[in-house]
């Protein structure tokens, strides 16, 4: 009898033996998907690449000082950002201070207090999952409807836009806070309720604090996304030349995105040189956006 379990056990570990060597890493099948693969990857990255070097060459002579400083115009060689810089500014602090809040007090409620054996809970977590992934035209026309419903006139101003990057943002900063507090050890909350601190003080006084820089860099993330958006902000009537500078909320504005879209659509190639030159500045704002949110999560995330 031990032999004959001996040698059933050696069969059965020569023949999982076999079959990882058959089916592993150096089978036929892995080295063709890793190929393709890779093949893929360069693909995508060859044509990023050429993209950026064909945008970089045909904008880069002007990219002066013209370009942050002057307004809009007819004659491309006078023409510059100024105001969709401005109006960028606005637009993007604007949601910060209306999204910012609003998702790590949501994420709060959702990861530390809510109780996720009812179905609500369930429902909103996998609603907030899902918003995350919706096409952001749809937050442009839900806030052309809410703005609708309370009866705004002129849908073309600061906060109207802030509303409409706001949704599109929201639910990543919920995600991305709550996958921040996920990362604070159960121990500090335990040694903090056991020295006898509310649950409302131990978030506020230690999990808080501990998970700020994840936060930070999902903020900056999310806002670095909202800064790219032209969709949501053409559906509310955003305006597409701008010669004032934007000074409130209830002001009318344009953003860096918008006045690209307004360059690329003329037939002059001296302003498509302006679409390229804008581009470039608007994508080195968002690698400092991405590189500052980078260096937050490096240099202050605690390491349990």
């Amino acid at each position: 009898m031990t032999f004959l379990t001996t040698g059933l056990g050696a069969h059965i570990r020569s023949a999982s033996i076999h079959g990882k060597v058959r089916g592993g890493e150096h089978s036929a099948r892995f080295v063709l998907f890793l190929i393709a693969l890779w093949l893929c990857l360069f693909v995508a990255f060859g044509v990023l690449l050429t993209l950026i070097i064909t945008t970089l060459i045909d904008g880069f002579s002007r990219l002066d000082s013209r370009l942050v400083t002057e307004y809009p115009a007819s004659a491309p060689e006078r023409a510059g950002l100024r105001p969709a810089i401005l109006g960028s500014i606005w637009v993007i602090g604007a949601t910060a201070l209306l999204t910012i809040p609003l998702g790590v007090a949501a994420a709060v409620h959702l990861e530390e207090f809510a109780d996720r054996k009812k179905w609500f809970n369930r429902a909103i977590e996998l609603n907030v999952q899902n918003l995350a992934a919706v096409p952001s035209i749809v937050y442009g026309l839900l806030a052309l409807g809410f703005l609708a419903l309370l009866g705004v006139q002129n849908k073309n101003i600061v906060i109207g836009g802030a509303l409409a990057l706001g949704l599109l943002v929201l639910p990543v900063i919920i995600i991305s806070t709550r996958e921040a507090l996920r990362g604070v050890p159960l121990e500090i909350r335990q040694g903090s309720l056991a020295v006898g601190a509310t649950p409302l003080q131990t978030v506020w006084r230690q999990t808080l604090p501990a998970s700020v820089p994840g936060i930070a860099t999902g903020a900056i993330l999310g806002l670095s996304r909202a800064l790219g958006e032209a969709a949501p902000l053409l559906v509310l009537g955003a305006l597409v030349f701008v010669s004032f500078d934007p000074n409130g909320l209830l002001s009318g504005y344009t953003t860096m995105p918008i006045q690209i879209f307004n360059w690329t659509s003329r037939p002059q190639a001296e302003f498509h040189e302006l679409a390229s030159a804008g581009s470039i500045l608007l994508l080195l704002i968002l690698l400092a956006m991405n590189g500052l949110a980078i260096f937050i999560r490096n240099r202050y995330q605690q390491r349990w």
